[in-house]
Parts: C-alpha cells; sequence; structure tokens
C-alpha cells in the first residue's frame, strides 16, 4: 500500500481507534494515510472486532510490538480492498472505555502564569510544585469523543456584592490544550511503577481539553481543588498514538536540576516530546502550545500516580494538565492567553476572553521524530451549547 511520504498517517505512527464504516458495527482500526484498516478484518482476531481497545490494550506490551510489525508488514504490500476504508465515509467513536481519570499540572509556565494572576503578591509556584507532579482526580464518566457538543455548566461562582455566592450559566468558560495518555496494562494495588515502566504500561496518548469554568472553579477549589468546574466535560481525539510510535519523539526535559527529583521520580532516560498542539479558535489560530517544554514527564506522572499503592487499570486516562510555553502565543488556555480577561484576544474581528455559545475550539497536535518525520493525532473539536 503505497502512502504518500508526507503524511502525518505513515507506517511509522498507526493510530488506533475505533469506528463504525456505514451500516456497520464499532470495530478497532488503525489510520493509515487516509483510511482506516480495519483489523477485524486484514488481521482476522476477534479483539479487534470488540467495540472498544481495552481487550487489545490489556494483552500488555509484547503483543503491541507484535500488532505493530504485522500491521507494518501487511502494509509493505497489497491491503485487502475489503479492509480499508475512506476516513471521511467512518463514525468515530470514544476509542477506549474509560476506567479512571487523574489531571495533571506540570506545566512550569503554565503553573507560573496561573500563580501570578491569582497571587499577584506572592511566589508564583507553592512550595510543593518542583518536588512532585501535582494533580486531581477527575470524573471519567464525562470523557467524550471529539466532536461532542459540551453544554455550558451551571455551578455557584462568588457573587458582585459580597461574600454570598450566586447560581447560574458560566460567564468564564475556558479550555485547557493537554496531551492524555492511556494505559493499557494495569498493576495490582501496592505495586507501585517506576518511570521506566512508562513505555511497558502506556499504550498511547491522545489530544485532550479539559473543558473549565473558572469561576465555578476559583470559588469552589478551596481547600480541595477543581470538582464541578471541571468535572462536565473532557474531550478526547478518537485516535491513539502509540508509545511505540512516540518513543522516536523523545527529547530531554528542560528542567529537574534545583531540586532533582525524589529517587521515585527519577528517569534513567527522560520522556520528554517532541509535540506541538494548534489551538484554534472558531476556526483561527490563536496558540501553539509546546509539549516539550513540560516540567514533569508522563512517565513520572505515572509513577507518581501509583507510588502510594494505588493500582492501575486498562484504561485509565490521566492528562498532563495545561501545556504552554515561554511565550505568550504558546499559551495553552485562554485564561492565560488574554491574562485572566484584562487583556482580550481579538477573534473573528471582536475583543474576546472568554468561550460564548456557539464558539468551537478545536486543538490539533503533531510529533516530530528523531528523523524529522511527522507524526499526526488528528484534532480534538467541541462546540459550546447554551446552558440547560
Amino acid at each position: 500500500m503505497t502512502v504518500p511520504a508526507d503524511s502525518l498517517f505513515g507506517p511509522e505512527n498507526l493510530p488506533y481507534g475505533v469506528f463504525s464504516p456505514a451500516g456497520g458495527d464499532p470495530r478497532v482500526g488503525v489510520r493509515v494515510g487516509d483510511d482506516v484498516l480495519d483489523l477485524s478484518v486484514a488481521l482476522g482476531e476477534a479483539v479487534f472486532a470488540e467495540p472498544t481497545l481495552n481487550a487489545f490494550m490489556a494483552q500488555g506490551y509484547e503483543r503491541w510490538v507484535a500488532v505493530r510489525r504485522r500491521i507494518q508488514d501487511l502494509l509493505a504490500g497489497e491491503v485487502p480492498a475489503a479492509a480499508l476504508h475512506p476516513v471521511g465515509e467512518v463514525s468515530l467513536h470514544l476509542p477506549f472505555e474509560v476506567a479512571d481519570y487523574v489531571d495533571f499540572y506540570a506545566s512550569e509556565h503554565h503553573a507560573s502564569n496561573v500563580g501570578r494572576l491569582f497571587r499577584p503578591d506572592a511566589e508564583p509556584l507553592l512550595p510543593n510544585w518542583k518536588h512532585l507532579p501535582v494533580g486531581y482526580h477527575g470524573r471519567a464518566g464525562t470523557v467524550y469523543v471529539s466532536g461532542t457538543d459540551v453544554v455550558r455548566p451551571s455551578g455557584q461562582r462568588t457573587g458582585p456584592d459580597g461574600p454570598a455566592p450566586v447560581f447560574g450559566p458560566s460567564t468564564r468558560l475556558d479550555i485547557e490544550a493537554e496531551l492524555g495518555f492511556v494505559v493499557g496494562t494495569g498493576t495490582p494495588a501496592n505495586t507501585p511503577l517506576s518511570p521506566d515502566d512508562f513505555p511497558r504500561h502506556v499504550f498511547g496518548a491522545v489530544l485532550l481539553n479539559d473543558w473549565s469554568a473558572r469561576d465555578i472553579q476559583a470559588w469552589e477549589y478551596v481547600p480541595l481543588g477543581p470538582n464541578l468546574g471541571k468535572s462536565f466535560a473532557t474531550s478526547v481525539s478518537p485516535w491513539v498514538v502509540p508509545i511505540l510510535a512516540l518513543a522516536e519523539a523523545r527529547v530531554p526535559l528542560p528542567g529537574q536540576t534545583d531540586p532533582e527529583p525524589l529517587p521515585y521520580l527519577a528517569e534513567s532516560a527522560p520522556w520528554g516530546l517532541d509535540i506541538e498542539l494548534t489551538v484554534r479558535w472558531n476556526g483561527q489560530e490563536v496558540s501553539r502550545p509546546p509539549f516539550r517544554e513540560m516540567y514533569w514527564s508522563p512517565a513520572q506522572m505515572l509513577a507518581h500516580l501509583t507510588v502510594n499503592g494505588a493500582s492501575a487499570r486498562t484504561g485509565d486516562l490521566y492528562g498532563s494538565g495545561t501545556i504552554s510555553g515561554p511565550g505568550p502565543a504558546e499559551r495553552g488556555s485562554f485564561l492565560e492567553l488574554s491574562w485572566g480577561g484584562r487583556d482580550p484576544l481579538t477573534v473573528g474581528g471582536e475583543p474576546r476572553t472568554f468561550l460564548q455559545d456557539g464558539d468551537e475550539v478545536v486543538l490539533e497536535g503533531t510529533a516530530t521524530t528523531r528523523s524529522g518525520a511527522k507524526l499526526g493525532f488528528g484534532e480534538v473539536r467541541g462546540r459550546v451549547l447554551p446552558a440547560r
């Protein structure tokens, strides 16, 4: 099978997803160029006729390696026509059943920006930030696939005339441009993983938009952290880029020398990743957040997630937290891009700060390998509907 040399979905990528052909049931496929390869037909195994990736992911690392080689060998020859479907003619589904969802806060640039916005007279980073990957437990049941509309949430927020709150639709609806990491094989309880265990337990990565109601979040988050301001919706892309492919995009982490991480967070070879996201607001590019600037790696996040004895399960999803770089055009949230609403952006010829009903946000992502090849994540798209 011939795939254009400049395709983001060539044989060095092969992201997995779950799709339905016209009139067919959901099954597992791989994106190849502008087509979806139906693995239930191409490889003839029942595990690929499942409506999620979970059963395949649970088979483990050696199986992931073997299947990837089989697909690459198949693509080097003639692919049965019955196994190929144009990507524009299929329906794409949430690719895995989400077991648990945790979101981290791993960008120093993002955390520092938020600190300056909310604590202007104090140090931007709290004392624990450079010692551990800070995170919170999210809601697995509201993780949606790209293209799912997002209803504006309602909740409590600070009132205009004193300490008593008011209730109503969020007026400061925001996005967070992130990567999400999908656990393939889990662990029993009280079996901590090290950062070096990452590629054998994490199957792949997706684009992730952690929709955030900043006014609800600001009122509720002290003292226990985000809850309703985050739990209403999290969007992910339909394609899971394998860690086996992203290993070729590894780069050093930008910091972590003062202080050095504690031993359980030490990596023998850092899992920084050369990935760049693009944020489009109503079709207009407003930011390019660089994942290579993240302070904590996804391998360290996995180690921290399990160090207390918590188990990992097939289908666990953990987000990186907002990806922001050092430049103003590299910020991964509208909170930062508009500096808390003080500096509006011009979108469609109008000054804008937070999301209005009818707005659409699209995140795209591309990894760059050491050979210079580009690996695509596709997109995660969401449109805001009025509160109900």
